[in-house]
């Protein structure tokens, strides 16, 4: 038997997650410079982070030297979610809150459920602690959630929901959210993954934290990842009964966000220029992608993050000659989806430059 043989055989099934291509890899295979390329394939803020986030971290790199100390980031967050400080958890990104709910709730003998097409890492967090992970399939690529609550087995300790949902970009009702959750039983966790959030239309939002006194098996999850343009610092939040957050902090790593990332989320929270900013160009983008799209005749699913998802004929070759001329997009062959490509929104220049490439990409496939 060999050392590989020895580890745990539900860890040597799992797939590794991947990520979005590096722009310096791109760069390397096929010989373009870095400042030639553009990113959009991640769902990163093409405006970069906050200003006063910015300002945030320059003026905490003097205290390096310290542990962490994430009181003023929880305090902040209570402030921004009307909470007490014992029902938050911080998480290095939100991934970090994804893991950490898993192992406390799963196990061999255990099983989780999620939707066909919902973010890779919800398999991923479920396999690792041996547990059985539910795939149900999709309803027009979203959530089917009937036919998620049909196939909840006495074994089951969680369900995952990505609301709106990556990689598909779709959006469930809260409404249908909050009936789903009041119809299983009490002992079954909900993870609701609402890491896009802040990029729903105001009609479309709802302050689902407020269903937490109804629903003590709800876990809420938001990053600083996306709107906030934190995605390289790390830092992601949970709120959730008081409970839950107790039990997540017993196994979560000590200092588990860095002084950096504590600083500028806590600056990011309150640059409300910057969101505004941030919204309105995700929303601009949005209109002129959507509308190019139309115009080539190809479709997509519509769209309530800071990307969109579109099918093409050759979505793979496509995707190649995007590459060459140094656009980077996200095949979603991985998801299931081989005939589809993802766009993150970018700035008003990446977006022209992305439409211009792709309309090249597909001159010899329009026939």
């Amino acid at each position: 038997m060999t050392l590989i043989d020895r580890s745990h055989p539900y860890v040597r099934a799992i797939s590794p997650y991947q990520p979005g291509k590096p722009i310096t890899e791109v760069a390397r295979e096929i010989g373009i410079p870095v400042e030639g390329i553009i990113k959009l394939a991640s769902n990163e803020n093409p405006l970069g982070m906050s200003p006063k986030a910015r300002k945030a971290v320059e003026g905490a790199i003097a205290g390096l030297q310290r542990y962490p100390d994430d009181y003023d980031l929880k305090h902040a967050l209570a402030v921004h979610t009307g909470l007490p400080m014992e029902q938050i958890v911080l998480g290095n990104g939100s991934n970090d809150i994804l893991d950490l709910i898993a192992r406390v709730f799963l196990a061999p003998g255990s099983s989780a459920v999620c939707a066909q097409y919902a973010f890779a890492v919800y398999p991923l967090a479920t396999m690792t602690t041996g547990a059985e992970i539910i795939v149900v399939p999709a309803r027009d690529f979203g959530h089917d959630l009937d036919a998620m609550r049909a196939v909840l087995r006495p074994d089951t300790r969680l369900v995952w929901i990505a609301n709106p949902n990556n990689p598909t970009g779709t959006l469930l009702p809260h409404q249908e959210v909050h009936d789903f959750i009041a119809a299983l039983p009490p002992d079954v966790i909900v993870v609701l993954d609402e890491a896009y959030n802040e990029y729903l239309a105001p009609a479309d939002r709802a302050f689902t934290g407020g269903w937490l006194a109804e629903f003590p098996n709800l876990l809420i999850i938001r990053t600083f990842s996306k709107i906030y343009g934190l995605a390289g610092l790390r830092i992601g939040y949970g709120i959730a009964s008081a409970e839950i957050v107790g039990l997540m902090n017993r196994i979560r790593q000590p200092f588990n966000c860095n002084n950096l990332a504590l600083a500028a989320a806590v600056a990011a929270l309150e640059d409300y220029d910057f969101l505004a900013e941030s919204f309105a160009v995700n929303q601009a983008g949005m209109t002129k992608i959507t509308a190019a799209l139309k115009r080539l005749g190809l479709d997509y699913i519509p769209p309530h993050g800071n990307f969109i998802t579109f099918r093409l004929k050759d979505a793979r070759g496509i995707n190649e000659k995007l590459l060459q001329q140094g656009v980077i997009v996200r095949p979603l062959a991985g998801y299931g989806m081989p005939d589809w490509l993802r766009v993150t929104i970018g700035t008003e220049a990446e977006n022209t430059r992305f439409l211009a490439a792709l309309e090249e990409a597909l001159i010899p496939n329009l026939f």
